[in-house]
């Protein structure tokens, strides 16, 4: 068993390290990089890439990279070692300043929406001293922003690193208002991951998993999740040692892994961390889930990260619980009496207004190929962004709005009728799991994005939307003191809320009346991906990155076409791993069983010439029929997907992917799946869902 106490960020570069074994003087200048964005000179950067090196080579490294996020989302990183030959036949381990603050990595490679031309290729890694540098597989790795040679942002960490200052820079304004002036105010992110766990043997023979994620064919299992048995259940004890040494390893990086469990999908599981800042959050994010891939390996198992990857059963999110905080003040904690509560109101209001404001850039954040399969299930939150208040909350700002008095509700004690069980305060707000942006607390939990999205983007633009309706207050409110600001700050927040009221919903966000009462309020519903983007590069959008510095109108474009090129690629991968799929394994197994079943009827009638072969011809007739419309389908698929292909503009080819390609996908899974439920085992070429879901 691991002594969590001792191994707890034992591979991190982290601030105690840094203290302990860095100069006094190079300690606080660095201190001062970290927390007010002080530049760093090269001589104080020699002095950490040596100690930083040092205590690498101590715990195993004998490589460093510089780890960053490229726009595919993922994490990239190139390895160069400590190593330098000093001419007589050995070496030393060299680190140096300029190798730690900069790198070079090919900025033509990675996507980058038409900024750079594969024949300009340079581009540049810079450190970020404010997320840690750690350990992982013996290699010092070095969180760092990603730009091209004319200093345009590649990454997905620039922009986000950008919107924490804008949002500190308007929530401290604000807070001068409450004579709370003089702290940095960051925004927090708790992310819990869900994913699957699988054989990696029935992974290895199903093509649609290894190509793209998710089973582009298979019939529903005799039993799914209706009986509610997997969520919060037993863990098997493969799957928890695997845990086990999941948690270590997050551990010894200083990822606050706390909490883990069985999720509602029967070889679903969740693991959700503690909140930190949001920037380390997201880089703590993609390396939980770099671990949960590889970690998993050494089980015989696979990780599923995909948000869908099996039809009829619950797919997996990534819950963004995402809050506002300085010095372990929450901003977002209503206290024991919210009406009473100016600031914690203020701040309410703004994030209402930024999410109201902001709809179809939030949706669009966490729009892509999977997450359109799980947005709008019965287990995701609607297309349709709205927010949950709960009871409480949801009063106060009716009463606001009305001018009502309001008088808050008294703690209720919970008492269960048991005289040995504990009575306990009930809390004031439910929680609403078909809320796609839910006050949970003390925070908001923005349950839309997918298992496997970089939640860079999503908190991108809410810290901006949110720094936006911030100024717009702080100017409004500019030069006024005591109760002249207080009677003009209540008047904000109410018209605020009156304004953004169609944005609120307690209600039950699956029902098909909510569905189109959102659009009798207003409110956008841009149901996949194809109808997401192009707010993306609306004017509005651009002029709000453009106001805080977030991105340039040319960073906004070539996102865009970034978000569209991966989209229709991996609908392009999808359709023609189906066709194959379909032609050359499916068909021939069902041809195979078809033959044998023929053979069988005549071999029969042969044998005893009165023998009634009346159900085996019934089933013949099925196969065959089946098997025409899945050569019929597999025909119309190619179709439609050579139709798509041959279209230039790129939105236009991604609505004729979401309208046309889709369907027919859809469609032919259809016949092939009708057919899994007919064919004898024995005959079916791949792993169905119930061998795959229900392993040992």
């Amino acid at each position: 068993m691991s002594n969590v106490s001792e191994i707890f960020g034992t591979l991190v570069f982290n601030d105690h390290v840094m203290k302990e074994r860095l100069p006094s003087e190079t300690y606080k200048t660095l201190e001062k990089t970290i927390k007010e964005g002080k530049p760093l000179d090269l001589e104080v950067a020699n002095v950490v890439a040596h100690v930083m090196k040092e205590w690498a080579i101590e715990n195993g490294a004998t490589h460093y990279s510089h780890w960053f996020q490229p726009l595919s989302g993922i994490t990239s990183e190139k390895h160069d070692s400590f190593l330098t030959p000093v001419g007589d036949g050995t070496a030393i381990m060299t680190f140096s300043g300029k190798e730690l603050i900069q790198g070079e990595p090919d900025a033509s490679s990675f996507p980058n929406g038409g900024l750079r031309a594969t024949f300009e290729a340079r581009g540049y890694t810079a450190w970020d001293p404010t997320s840690q540098a750690f350990i992982k597989d013996e290699v010092l790795c070095i969180p760092t922003a990603f730009c091209s040679y004319t200093g345009e942002a590649l990454d997905k960490k620039t922009p986000l690193l950008r919107s924490m200052r804008a949002i500190d820079t308007q929530a401290q304004r604000v807070l001068k208002f409450f004579g709370e002036d003089g702290h940095q105010v960051i925004a927090t992110v708790g992310s819990e991951q869900e994913y699957f766990l699988i054989s990696e043997k029935d992974y290895a023979r199903r093509q649609d998993l290894m190509m793209t994620g998710r089973t582009l064919f298979g019939a529903p299992p005799s039993k799914g999740q209706e009986l509610d048995e997997h969520y919060f259940g037993a863990i098997r004890p493969t799957v928890n040692e695997f845990m086990k040494e999941l948690d270590d390893d997050l551990w010894k990086l200083g990822v606050t892994a706390k909490t883990k469990h069985n999720e509602v999908a029967p070889a679903q599981h969740e693991l959700a961390p503690i909140f930190t800042n949001a920037n380390r959050a997201v880089d703590e994010n993609l390396l939980t889930m770099e671990k949960m891939r590889l970690d998993a390996s050494h089980y015989g198992l696979t990780c599923l990260q995909h948000e869908k990857p099996f039809e009829g059963i619950n797919g997996s999110g990534k819950h963004n619980n995402w809050s506002l905080s300085y010095d372990n003040v929450n901003l977002l904690d209503p206290g024991d009496d919210p009406i009473d509560n100016l600031r914690f109101l203020v701040f309410l209001a703004c994030v209402i207004e930024a999410v109201d404001e902001y709809q179809e850039l939030l949706r669009m954040s966490v729009a892509s190929a999977g997450n359109d399969h799980r947005l709008g299930a019965d287990e995701a939150p609607p297309a349709i962004v709205s927010i949950f208040l709960g009871d409480e909350l949801g009063a106060i700002v009716e009463a606001l709005i009305n001018g009502d008095e309001y008088h808050s509700a008294e703690a209720i004690s919970m008492d269960l009728g048991v005289a040995v069980l504990p009575q306990f305060l009930k809390d004031n707000t439910d929680r609403n799991r078909t809320s796609p942006f839910a006050f949970t607390g003390n925070k908001f939990e923005f349950r839309m994005p997918g298992a496997a999205v970089n939640l860079s983007d999503c908190n991108m633009i809410l810290n901006t939307a949110v720094a936006k309706s911030l100024k717009d207050f702080a100017d409004a409110c500019e030069g006024l003191e005591g109760a002249e600001f207080e009677k003009a700050a209540i008047a904000y927040v109410r018209q605020l809320l009156a304004d953004h009221q169609r944005i609120i919903f307690n209600g039950n966000g699956y029902s098909e009346e909510w569905e189109k009462e959102a659009e009798a309020r207003g409110l956008a519903n841009n149901r996949n991906t194809a109808e997401a983007l192009p707010c993306f590069v609306s004017q509005k959008s651009i002029d709000l990155f453009e106001e805080f510095g977030i991105l340039s109108e040319s960073e906004v474009r070539s996102r865009y076409e970034v978000k569209l090129e991966k989209y229709t690629k991996l609908l392009n991968i999808e359709a023609r791993v189906m066709i194959r799929m379909a032609r050359r394994t499916y068909l021939p197994a069902i041809s195979k069983y078809m033959r044998d079943i023929a053979e069988t009827i005549t071999s029969v009638k042969e044998a005893i010439p009165s023998s009634n072969m009346d159900e085996h011809e019934k089933l013949l007739a099925r196969l065959v029929k089946g098997s025409n419309a899945v050569a019929t389908r597999i025909r119309t698929l190619i179709e439609e997907h050579d139709a798509a292909e041959a279209i230039t503009d790129h939105q236009q080819q991604a609505y004729a992917y979401a309208d046309k390609v889709i369907p027919a996908m859809d469609a032919l899974r259809a016949e092939v799946d009708a057919l899994e439920c007919i064919v004898e085992n024995d005959y079916w070429p791949v792993p169905t869902y119930n061998d795959i879901l229900f392993y040992n």
